[in-house]
């Protein structure tokens, strides 16, 4: 039996705007893997960086468990890992660095991971998993457990990167599906539950909790990275996720569930059937989905509703049916404004996740993004710009623009890394306009008016100004006939 001492290290202190925001989930990936090797007989511990003050808890954490192996692996299910920011690699090459100085071996998994092998294994790591490395974790460990002095316990080994006489030894095996070895619950009683409903409860009046029905991603859009899964796409069993539901509420009491698949749902028959059992049970907590909206028809959105779905968050990205199409998004602007009035009249809350800059995005698609917040009239939107990652059709086309500023620092960074139309001054511009424009609806009649005026203003002058903002050498989209965008949209 080893001391498996299993982290992540996404430090919600570390990203500013995350932490402003107050919305802490615990790392279902890593709780997932944490009960998996608690299967294989081991004794498994858990550093969760989510709350923590910084790398030093996790250097403390060390001195009390003293492990024979610490496997940081990140949260597959949350978008802000998927992104690779830029300061939760520093701190896991920091936590890298400790372990190994306590004796540990060190085996590291994760998107960042996966896309940069090498500086995970510069700052120390002995082994890299590239993909969701289930298996491969499984092997290793047998290895140790078999022989902890081994020396080369990695050879033989896909999808495992390590340093060999100074050199990265690594056969890629490409994305394979969702491993079947991760079933049941994920290890929540190693989660300090209670921390986390503490700061729900501060910051918002209830508590959330997560979970995930799914693993993966069928679609391909352009400029999703999927290190992970790649688009392979697995769904558990209604009746399993239902009972999973059940578990929550009955043992933490959570007032919501963040529901953290890419798609959820996918299939009307799934969600039928898996309201059907939670009715059968003691009944759904309200929850909060991700989904496309070409997949909304009317009998999904009537099954969601009866679900207990309370809020659906679509990948709306563009107005711009050219934008769409360049993303090879696969879906249709009027879509969008659908699936939002459907979830709409069965008291779904509905959020538009708008993406700006995308490559050869004009003023014309940015103002036809205004037109659909104006038309659709989203509960709520979150706004980014185009963000290139490794191994996606978007990165190959722009990589050759891209310096030495590959990935954010934090969530709130915002910053065009490659050669969009506009300076990243302009986009944030652009999506402070946006978040104006939802949020007049929300605000007391007495104020709208007014509001619209001087939101109208603001348009009006950052359109006149955009010349100055303007990337002269940025690619442009196939050209379509200009048409005038009338303000005000409301």
């Amino acid at each position: 039996m080893l001391r498996i001492h299993v982290g992540h290290s996404y430090f919600l202190r570390f990203d500013p705007k995350q932490w402003e925001r107050g919305k802490p989930y615990p790392p279902l990936a890593t709780i997932q893997v944490a009960a998996l090797l608690r299967q294989m007989g081991h004794a498994v511990s858990l550093f969760d960086a989510m709350l923590a003050d910084g790398v030093e808890d996790f250097e403390a954490s060390l001195q009390t468990t003293r492990p024979d192996v610490v496997v940081l692996y990140e949260d597959n299910f949350n978008f802000l890992t998927k992104m690779c920011l830029g300061r939760m690699r520093e701190a896991a090459c920091q936590m890298i660095a400790a372990a190994r100085a306590g004796g540990a071996r060190v085996i590291v998994a994760g998107s960042d991971a996966s896309d940069h092998p090498d500086a995970f294994l510069a700052a120390g790591a002995h082994a890299v998993l590239v993909g969701e490395g289930i298996a491969a974790l499984a092997e290793l460990i047998d290895r140790l457990r078999r022989e902890p002095e081994a020396d080369d316990w990695t050879a033989g080994l896909g999808g495992v990167a390590a340093l060999v006489d100074g050199q990265t030894r690594l056969t890629r095996l490409g994305a394979l599906p969702p491993d079947p070895r991760l079933v049941g619950h994920p290890a929540w009683d190693l989660v300090d539950i209670e921390r986390y409903r503490a700061m729900w409860q501060e910051r918002h009046g209830y508590f959330s909790l997560n979970m995930a029905a799914s693993r993966g991603c069928p679609f391909r859009c352009n400029w999703c990275a999927k290190p992970i899964w790649g688009n392979h796409y697995n769904q558990r069993s209604a009746e399993d996720v239902a009972a999973e539901m059940s578990y929550l509420k009955r043992t933490f009491q959570p007032d919501h569930i963040w529901l953290a698949d890419d798609i959820f749902g996918f299939r009307v028959d799934w969600v039928t059937q898996f309201a059907a059992h939670l009715h059968a049970a003691d009944g759904p907590v309200p929850f909060t989905i991700q989904t496309r909206a070409d997949l909304i028809s009317e009998r999904m959105a009537a099954a969601l509703g009866e679900a207990g779905c309370a809020e659906a968050w679509i990948g709306a990205e563009s107005g711009s049916q050219r934008v769409l199409d360049a993303m090879n998004k696969g879906t249709k602007v009027a879509d969008l404004v659908t699936a939002r009035t459907r979830l709409g009249e069965h008291g779904i809350r509905v959020g538009f996740f708008i993406q700006l800059g995308y490559l050869g995005e004009q003023l014309d698609d940015l103002l036809a993004t205004r037109e659909l917040i104006a038309q659709a009239a989203p509960d709520d939107i979150g706004v980014s710009v185009s963000y290139p990652l490794p191994g996606t059709k978007f990165y190959e086309q722009v990589k050759a623009q891209l310096g030495p500023k590959t990935h954010w620092q934090d969530s709130g960074d915002l910053a065009m890394m490659f050669r969009g139309a506009y300076d990243s001054d302009f986009y944030r511009r652009v999506r402070d306009l946006l978040h104006e424009q939802v949020a007049i609806r929300q605000a007391e009649p007495a104020e709208q008016a007014e509001r619209r005026a001087v939101l109208d203003a603001q348009w009006a002058a950052l359109i006149a100004r955009e010349g100055a903002h303007r990337n002269r050498n940025a690619t442009s989209l196939p050209s379509v006939p200009t048409r005038h965008i009338a303000l005000p949209l409301y």
